[in-house]
């Protein structure tokens, strides 16, 4: 009977486990979406200009999101299907994609913290490049999409040492009164991206921890001390022995 309740209470901890998986994985791709086609994100990421930095960080985090998020609901539908079956052949792939995960996390993790001003960077020059074309050829196109980010953003122009607002700020700026719009949109786009990062990085850091705790294996050894032919395997080594001790006496 207490063998029964202990891997009943197994799989229900695994089962936990496969759930919060999911969970996460869900997260990553409402994330993604809104990294996708969130309006402060498309709208530096459409702007007509061959050169636009931030299109590559743009596309390359949407395809990451993607493949991250399949790969995690993939561990937790193989975690599940393995539970309930008893398979240590599923389980073991379904910790597999964990270790992926883990280790492509690691990676993302690096390469947030030792290059966390080139997403920045770069919607900030998208920004600057409209902005400077507006105001040495007054392109009609592009005075559009100047007032579309200001719009979006909340924000009119980039600050100026005399506090002063050229024509490009007036004819561009949102239809509000100025006082509602920050002057300096630069500053705007810095802040929003800062959150949206402080979000990413929260997230980041609780899916590194919980992958980490999952590649150690726990679960997988919970598995085959709840594995009945594992069980009979044990239990006929164990017999084995004792009689090599009798033998041996």
């Amino acid at each position: 009977m207490g063998r029964r309740h202990w891997v009943r209470t197994t799989k229900c901890q695994l089962i936990v486990t496969s759930l919060f998986v999911m969970l996460l994985g869900l997260a990553v791709s409402i994330l993604t979406i809104i990294t996708r086609y969130g309006a402060h994100f498309s709208v530096i990421s459409g702007v007509s200009s061959e050169a636009n930095p931030y299109r590559i960080f743009h596309n390359v985090a949407f395809y990451s999101g993607i493949c991250l998020t399949m790969i995690l609901v993939l561990a937790a539908l193989l975690s599940t299907v393995a539970t309930v079956r008893e398979s240590v052949c599923l389980m073991a792939m379904g910790f597999f994609c964990f270790a992926i995960v883990f280790c492509a996390l690691i990676q993302a993790a690096f390469w947030r913290y030792t290059n966390n001003r080139e997403v920045e960077d770069a919607m900030m020059d998208v920004y600057d490049s409209v902005y400077e074309e507006v105001r040495r050829n007054l392109s009609s196109f592009r005075r559009q999409e100047l007032a579309t980010i200001h719009e979006t953003f909340l924000c009119c122009g980039k600050q100026s040492p005399f506090g002063e607002t050229g024509g490009i700020e007036e004819e561009t700026c949102p239809s509000e009164p100025m006082g509602t719009a920050r002057a300096d949109c630069l500053q705007e786009i810095q802040d929003f991206l800062k959150k949206h990062m402080d979000f990413v990085s929260v997230l980041l850091i609780i899916t590194i921890c919980f992958m980490g705790r999952e590649v150690n294996g726990d679960g997988l050894e919970l598995l085959l001390e709840s594995n009945p032919i594992s069980q009979r395997t044990r239990q006929d080594e164990q017999a084995q022995d004792g009689e090599r001790k009798e033998q041996q006496r």
